[in-house]
C-alpha cells in the first residue's frame, strides 16, 4: 500500500452507525437443524416441543446483512481475511418471532505483524425483537494485510 490509512479518520467516519437493517425469521426446524449440525444435544435447543425451546445461543452468527461495509467507505488495497466471529446471547431468540438485525462498524483497530501493519474492522449486528428488546450481537471481524510500500 502506498499510503497508509488513517484509521482515526474512519473512526470518527464510520463508526457506530447503523449501515444495514435487516429482517429475519426463524423456524423451530431451522433452529434445531442448526443446533443439531453444531453438535448440540440438550432438549432446549433440539427438541421444539420442549417447553423452553429457543435458539442456540451462536445463532445469531448466521444471520448476514444485505451490506457488508458501510457506504462510501474505501475500497481498501490488500489480501482481505475472515479475522473471526464473536456471538453475545443476551435473551433467548424464539422460533416465529421477527427479528430486526442492525449492522454498524463497532470497532477498526490495526496490528503490525511479521509481514506487516494489518488492519481489523469489527462489524456488529445487534438483533432485536419485534418489541425492540435486544437478544442477541454478533461481531464479525475482517482484516486486511496492507501491502509493503514499494
Amino acid at each position: 500500500m502506498s499510503q497508509e490509512l488513517d484509521i482515526e479518520a474512519m473512526k470518527s467516519q464510520f463508526l457506530n452507525e447503523v449501515f444495514d437493517v435487516q429482517h429475519f425469521v426463524a423456524d423451530a426446524k431451522a433452529l434445531a437443524d442448526y443446533a443439531a449440525a453444531c453438535g448440540e444435544t440438550a432438549p432446549q435447543f433440539t427438541d421444539p416441543s420442549h417447553p423452553d425451546f429457543q435458539a442456540p445461543p451462536t445463532f445469531a452468527s448466521s444471520f448476514h446483512a444485505g451490506r457488508r461495509m458501510p457506504e462510501n467507505f474505501p475500497t481498501l488495497p490488500g489480501l482481505g481475511m475472515d479475522a473471526g466471529k464473536a456471538v453475545q446471547s443476551i435473551k433467548p431468540i424464539r422460533p416465529g418471532v421477527t427479528l430486526t438485525g442492525k449492522s454498524h462498524m463497532h470497532d477498526i483497530y490495526t496490528k503490525t505483524g511479521r509481514s506487516g501493519r494489518m488492519v481489523f474492522f469489527v462489524i456488529r449486528m445487534e438483533i432485536f425483537d419485534e418489541s425492540d428488546t435486544q437478544l442477541a450481537s454478533a461481531d464479525t471481524s475482517v482484516v486486511i494485510r496492507e501491502r509493503p510500500s514499494t
